[in-house]
């Protein structure tokens, strides 16, 4: 490739980067949340590039795990004592778990949290990766390394709304993807707040309604997505006075 076509694929590459983190940033609540009284998780949102357009990477949870062994998820886990905040987790986990280093993370931002069936705040933490990353798992924790075009979650090929009872036991919608990993030659079915995460950020990232029904206002992104969390986070509350 000649120099001015490397110059000019470069250039195309950091406008996407510079838009998405630009959008992303607008949508940084930092630790607006934090102060909840709810045991504390994060997850890392891995974003990075490949042929010129936006993926993420994912895990596959090993089945040696007795919490949801075999499930699709991002590198995270649960606070601990050493970690400065939700930021610190994320990047501990992702460490721990696929061997991203720290300081091959660019940290964006932190959306709205999310609560999970244990009742932990997870807070989803947005960075990106550079494009040659090659994850090394660590067999204990994760099973299987992934990547998934951004896009996919909000124009999937193979979607469903399953319904369920949310965390404080009211019924409620889960979106649950399969896609299909040609490099790979495997499916990989993303549900759950995991799908719940990646279906906002790609609304944050492309301002585009999913080809599905979804519990956000796009004119009012930020108050929709905190007003559904705040919701949530009354009725399990409620429910817990209840159950006194």
């Amino acid at each position: 490739m000649a120099a001015a076509e490397r110059r000019e694929v470069g250039g195309e590459r950091e406008s996407i980067k510079g838009k998405a983190k630009l959008r992303l940033k607008e949508c940084d609540v930092g630790d607006k949340f934090s102060h909840l009284p709810l045991r504390k998780a994060s997850v890392l949102l891995p974003l990075l590039l490949r042929d010129g357009a936006l993926c993420l990477l994912l895990t596959v949870r090993s089945m040696q795990l007795r919490r949801s062994p075999g499930e699709v998820c991002f590198p995270g886990g649960k606070r601990e004592e050493m970690d400065k905040d939700e930021i610190d987790t994320a990047l501990r986990e992702a460490k721990e778990e696929v061997g991203l280093q720290p300081e091959k993370v660019e940290v964006i931002c932190r959306l709205v949290p999310g609560i999970d069936k244990m009742n932990h705040l997870v807070t989803p933490v947005v960075g990106f990766i550079e494009d040659t990353f090659q994850a090394s798992p660590n067999p204990d924790e994760v099973s299987d390394v992934f990547v998934v075009p951004l896009e996919y979650f909000i124009k999937p090929l193979n979607y469903v709304a399953m319904p369920y009872k949310n965390s404080s036991g009211y019924l409620d919608w889960m979106h649950c993807f399969t896609y299909d990993d040609h490099e790979h030659k495997k499916s990989f079915k993303i549900w759950g707040l995991t799908a719940h995460f990646a279906v906002f950020l790609a609304i944050v990232v492309f301002r585009m309604k999913p080809t599905f029904e979804v519990h956000f206002d796009l004119d009012n992104l930020i108050v929709s997505a905190e007003n559904y969390f705040l919701n949530l986070y009354a009725s399990i509350n409620e429910r817990k006075k209840s159950s006194l």
